[in-house]
């Protein structure tokens, strides 16, 4: 059984922790031993991996700077002595270096999305960073062809060292509502005769939800804006603003910010369309999650978003921060049944076409067991 150990800067609530979730609890466990040392700890997320699959590791990362963190990583490295070193994102490359000088003697790091500071990876600081390290790294993963391009143009890194492997989605637990009425988890008022907007996320400021709240307040004040309803599942510190710009327009009781929550998948099937306002992204797990749901998907036009969401076919995408555009799109779904069906039935498609969980398992299975020396 060969060991391989991850290490993250947070495991928390996100997209990146989404996929270790279904990597862990789909991988053949008696292939690999898996360990994931975090720099600055966990949250209750871990609870979604089944028993006995993973062991977590904290190593209490002071905030900033604290340089005994590097020590403390390469004593736990020593004594794990895993065969592959698993980094992922820009916050843990630094790991890279030390799992070198620990003698791990495989090194991955996993590219999964960009943070605000760096949303077109054009950083030069970033970039710096991200070209020391690369002679040390023996396979770079990336979850979109978006970040695998942009690692071999702007970073400089071989083709041949570069696997690109798309997130896959349960398409049992993530299903269309058909018939069923809305969940009993949303308020009364959602669940009868009106058009819920709805969308999943970290409310923090790459995620821009106060463009898709200022959308969503100028189409509801448009005829027929009375039936519109918004929900937006998720927790950050852009939720009491948009909590606050809902209440000033007058419409608290046509929003529901219930923060976060475990019972998505039920209430992405309340939803009838799914919109995702970001900066930023690699390939979303709530996308995914949402074409699974066959719902349309309203995107911005960034990162990995245009693998996902197919113009005019399963959803539409629209500019970063383009509230008219947003706005004119959610109406558009509201008035035209017919469009809302097809392109909700084509996002159903698409995923189960090209974006499986059993794919996804064996991509990196493929990886670790091409990497691992005997």
């Amino acid at each position: 059984m060969k060991r391989v150990v991850h290490v993250v800067h947070h495991f928390g609530t996100g997209g990146m922790e989404n996929g270790m979730v279904i990597l862990f609890n789909n991988l053949p466990p008696d292939d690999f031993d898996h360990h994931v040392v975090c720099l600055q700890g966990y949250s209750h997320f871990v609870e979604r991996i089944r028993s006995g699959r993973v062991t977590f590791h904290d190593l209490k990362k002071a905030p900033g700077k604290d340089p005994a963190h590097y020590f403390r990583l390469w004593r736990a490295l020593r004594a794990l002595r895993p065969d592959i070193l698993h980094t992922r994102n820009l916050s843990a490359i630094e790991a890279v270096l030390i799992g070198w000088l620990a003698g791990v003697p495989v090194r991955v790091h996993g590219e999964h999305g960009r943070d605000v500071f760096d949303l077109d990876g054009s950083n030069a600081r970033y970039n710096l960073l991200r070209r020391i390290v690369r002679p040390f790294v023996d396979r770079y993963l990336t979850v979109s062809r978006d970040l695998q391009g942009w690692l071999i143009a702007a970073i400089g890194v071989d083709a041949a060292r570069v696997t690109q492997i798309y997130n896959g989605v349960d398409k049992q637990r993530f299903r269309p509502r058909g018939d069923e009425p809305r969940p009993a988890a949303m308020p009364e008022s959602f669940r009868q005769d009106c058009f819920v907007v709805g969308s999943v996320g970290r409310m923090v400021g790459v995620k821009d939800y106060p463009t898709l709240v200022s959308a969503f307040i100028d189409a509801a004040a448009q005829p027929g804006g009375d039936h519109l309803r918004l929900v937006i599942v998720g927790d950050g510190g852009a939720r009491d603003a948009c909590q606050r710009m809902l209440d000033e327009a007058g419409l608290a009781e046509q929003a529901w910010l219930p923060g976060e929550r475990s019972d998505i998948a039920e209430l992405m099937r309340g939803f009838d369309v799914f919109v995702l306002p970001s900066l930023g992204e690699g390939i979303s797990n709530t996308i995914l999650e949402a074409m699974a749901c066959g719902l349309p998907v309203v995107a911005t036009r960034v990162g990995g978003n245009p693998e996902l969401v197919d113009d005019g076919v399963n959803g539409r995408l629209f500019a970063p921060g383009d509230v008219a555009a947003l706005s004119a799109v959610l109406r558009i779904y509201l008035s035209d049944p017919s469009v809302l069906a097809a392109h909700g039935s084509a996002s159903r498609q698409r995923v189960e076409a090209s974006f499986s969980i059993e794919a996804m398992v064996a991509g990196y299975r493929d990886v670790y067991l091409s990497l691992a020396r005997p």
